[in-house]
């Protein structure tokens, strides 16, 4: 008898038929999964019918990360981001401008650092 079965015993070895199989799919259900309250959401503007989806989402209170590479009038985008100013200053949000292209658009009670981590 090896040092192994001596330190296991014998009578302790188990058989692959001993075993039984779990099905976990059962379990899934009763596992709490958090309840996600806001989203952040990806949009490309390209008219103003997306401008006021963007809008209805701030006012549910989700975040938008916006795509205006597509707006190719200054006039437009300018009446734009003053519809986006305004949805923001009524829910107490915020809303950047990063680069050329993006907007971050944000519920009230969340802000947009506008300092760069550079580490």
């Amino acid at each position: 008898m090896s040092i192994v079965e001596k330190l296991l015993g014998q009578e302790n070895r188990r058989t692959a038929k001993e075993y039984e199989e779990l099905d976990l799919e059962q379990y899934e259900d009763e596992v709490a999964k958090p309840e996600v309250r806001r989203h952040i959401h990806i949009a490309e503007i390209r008219g103003q019918e997306g401008v006021m989806d963007i809008k209805d989402l701030v006012y549910d209170g989700d975040i938008v990360l916006a795509d205006i590479s597509h707006i190719n009038s200054d006039k437009r985008l300018e009446s734009m981001m003053e519809d986006f100013r305004k949805v923001t200053q009524e829910v107490g949000g915020d809303i950047v401008q990063k680069g050329d292209n993006q907007l971050i658009i944000t519920p009230g009670s969340i802000a947009v650092s506008r300092e760069k981590i550079t580490r």
